[in-house]
């Protein structure tokens, strides 16, 4: 295997909106990409919850609003277009505490001409939020005060429970949630190439991912065939949050980049799956 290249081995990634550079990323590093698109983005079908925050908003009864993603700001902007415009939805903004969890929610609220009061840093985890409120808490109180938070297709529980642990009054607002794709043979075929032991190295971007390919491997009959198959595999998760859901089913976590961001994660992988990929692995080049 040539040095910091996967030197022809099957990477798999479940990555949807990003399928494509993903794939030229593995690539180009010497991979052969197998991708299967783990995920769809399905909006509510009912967008009151949004409207009741940009009515609370306006109404001066939300103290601080944190972000999570920048796909959550844009969706919510444009569900609540109907009773706030996007410029009443900055004005209102720009009155509270606004809280962005990484660079991506920061960007699109910069897009809507909103400033950040608290940026979380890397690696953009709960904990980390949670750690930022607590070193600014003399600033930006959370005791008391009336918190939103913008979910990301799931609720994330630590989160919940860190919020109320400090006393926030606490409520929450999400857009859009996850779905598995309408075509779920991909995720199939993976199921079928990581248990079959085609599949050396394997990458993974959000926790989501695993939920949809275990999800689909129980309706397969292969979840603990999947389970046990993973231990023959590199695994890399993009930070954290990705690792605990990983762990949540058992997977062993091998590797998280230096950062938090997809570049990063197929670069290192790349450069270590010669030293992490068990005996044997390394010469299986096919997907």
């Amino acid at each position: 295997m040539t040095n910091g290249t996967f030197g022809g081995l099957c990477v798999l990634a479940l990555e949807s909106r990003r399928a494509r550079e993903i794939a030229k990323l593995i690539a180009n590093l010497g991979g052969v990409p197998m991708i299967a698109p783990s995920v769809r983005e399905v909006p509510l079908q009912s967008n009151q919850e949004a409207v009741e925050f940009a009515q609370r908003l306006a109404a001066g009864q939300v103290d601080m609003v944190i972000f999570t993603t920048g796909v959550g700001v844009k969706a919510l902007a444009s569900a609540v277009e109907g009773v706030c415009s996007r410029d009443q939805l900055s004005e209102y903004l720009n009155k509270v505490t606004v809280v962005a969890r990484g660079p991506k929610p920061t960007a699109a609220l910069r897009e809507l001409g909103v400033r950040v009061s608290l940026l979380v840093p890397e690696p953009n985890t709960w904990r980390d939020l949670l750690v930022l409120l607590d070193e600014n808490r003399e600033t930006f109180p959370v005791a008391g005060r009336h918190v939103v938070v913008q979910e990301y297709g799931v609720s994330n529980p630590e989160l919940t429970a860190g919020l109320h642990e400090r006393g926030a009054k606490l409520s929450a607002v999400n857009v859009y949630q996850w779905a598995l794709p309408e075509d779920t043979s991909p995720l199939r075929e993976a199921v079928s190439a990581v248990t079959n032991g085609r599949v050396p190295v394997a990458l993974f971007t959000t926790g989501i991912q695993v939920t949809h390919l275990f999800q689909i491997a129980e309706e397969m009959g292969r979840h603990q065939e999947l389970r046990a198959a993973f231990r023959d595999v590199l695994v890399g998760s993009i930070g954290p949050s990705t690792s605990e859901t990983l762990r949540h089913f058992g997977i062993r976590v091998d590797l998280e980049p230096s950062h938090p961001k997809m570049g990063f994660l197929v670069k290192e992988a790349a450069e270590r799956s010669a030293g992490l990929i068990p005996n044997g692995a390394a010469n299986e080049s096919a997907c």
